[in-house]
């Protein structure tokens, strides 16, 4: 069997090629971009999409991989063939999780893509934090580590307050217009190599959260729906059909967990996998270390939530504890026990409504997703989740009717609350009865 040697990124490569970004999470990979202009690359956040993405997957990767795999890889040769860019100067970025996920392999099957679609010159970039692809020519520094988890903590922050302030605002598009004028000039300080210190974002957090608040609002109740599911199909509007957009539409305010979970989720399981197997005093305690420096931002993004009225996430170390009695820890391929941790966590918030995006062929998502949603149900009768299958196949038209299904329920049990919350009419004295009439009037009398 002949042995293709797959191009390389070299160090060189980064003053004359031109990187290409998947556009899994689109506010926090645009902070992203900005992190690796600094550094010193030339990118490019890919926005292509349409059917022809998937179509181009389904030629030149095996269909029974994972539906985002056929996703990223269709929309890195759509924009390979758009004649929009240097062939021979142009290099792909993809991020590798380590796992035992399908999505560590998306690289490999990525190269093979390039060489049978006639693109054999492009290098792919592996942006993983597990050791893989060491002569990548992308060399993780801790400084870049620490602009990476400032990116998340950044964009899991614009998320939550535009999500928590759009549905209600008085003038449409205050939230959107205020997400972008923060979403530049948090780029500008990354590409100026400021804002991502843990002083300089404890200083600027309070300032954007407080703008947030301040956008005139009309609090009326509307239906609560969080998102969940496989990573990229829970993020990536190209993955599950803009579903952020669609529940916007249908006068909902959405709930979609922070990145910053699964990045702590991803620090977490080491330690777990030896505590649970055996191991090291180091490999049981080195996640400690990893959680603590997250945590230290994370606490700040919480209190700066709450003390701007808005709905806070719960401490990682909190989600952690809502698994006792419901899945183990142990279980964490692909989302594992965080996807169910935080469907539990959403219920309990008030977002009982729930959408778990799921890849049709993902197994992960369909134990600890799909699979535990009775086990929800038992805990807390209110939950109303419905999972939804995303792949080439699914039509759209049928996942949002059957999501409109879960809406009409959601809709019911709003009306029935706030009818039960609603307080009794005052009756005219013509309305009592006789006798309370008579009674009031002896009262007087005495």
């Amino acid at each position: 069997m002949e042995t293709i040697n797959y191009p390389k990124f070299t160090p060189e490569m980064k003053k004359t090629h031109k990187i290409l970004i998947p556009n899994m999470a689109p506010v926090q990979f645009r902070i992203l971009a900005a992190v690796m202009e600094r550094e010193g690359y030339t990118c490019e956040l890919l926005e292509n999409c349409g059917s022809q993405v998937s179509e181009l997957g389904l030629k030149y990767v095996h269909n029974d991989t994972c539906y985002p795999a056929l996703l990223v890889i269709g929309q890195f040769l759509d924009a390979l063939a758009s004649g929009k860019y240097d062939l021979d100067h142009t290099a792909l970025i993809i991020t590798q999780t380590g796992g035992g996920c399908r999505a560590s392999n998306y690289i490999h099957l990525l190269r093979k893509a390039l060489v049978k679609a006639g693109y054999p010159q492009v290098p792919v970039v592996s942006l993983n934090f597990s050791g893989l692809e060491k002569d990548s020519g992308f060399p993780m520094s801790v400084s870049l580590l620490r602009r990476l988890l400032a990116v998340i903590y950044y964009g899991d922050l614009l998320v939550a307050l535009r999500a928590q302030t759009e549905p209600y605002e008085v003038r449409k598009g205050d939230a959107e217009r205020l997400q972008e004028k923060w979403l530049d000039a948090i780029c500008g300080w990354i590409r100026q190599d400021k804002g991502w210190s843990n002083r300089e974002m404890k200083a600027a957090m309070p300032d954007i959260a407080r703008e947030f608040a301040a956008i005139p609002v009309r609090r009326v109740p509307k239906v609560k729906v969080g998102v969940v599911g496989e990573i990229y199909v829970k993020y990536s509007p190209l993955g599950n059909n803009d579903l952020e957009r669609f529940l916007r539409s249908q006068d909902c305010e959405v709930n979609l967990p922070g990145l910053m979970g699964f990045v702590q989720y991803c620090a977490y399981n080491p330690s777990e996998t030896a505590r649970l197997y055996g191991g090291t005093f180091l490999e049981k305690h080195v996640s400690d270390l990893a959680l603590k420096y997250i945590e230290g931002m994370e606490s700040v993004v919480i209190q700066v939530l709450k003390d701007n009225g808005f709905h806070a996430p719960l401490p990682f170390r909190e989600l952690i504890k809502l698994t006792d009695g419901v899945i183990s820890t142990g279980d964490k391929m692909g989302e594992g026990w965080l996807l169910t941790a935080e469907m539990i966590e959403l219920v309990r918030a008030g977002y009982e409504n729930i959408v778990c995006a799921q890849p049709f062929g993902c197994l992960p998502n369909h134990i600890c997703g799909k699979g535990m949603i009775n086990k929800i149900r038992e805990l807390y009768p209110q939950a109303n989740i419905t999972p939804i299958d995303y792949d080439p196949s699914a039509t759209r038209v049928n996942q949002e009717n059957r999501i409109k299904l879960m809406l009409a329920v959601a809709r019911e049990r709003l009306a029935e609350q706030e009818t039960q919350q609603r307080p009794a009419p005052r009756r005219t004295a013509a309305e009592r009865p006789a006798p309370e009439r008579l009674g009031r009037r002896a009262k007087a009398v005495v």
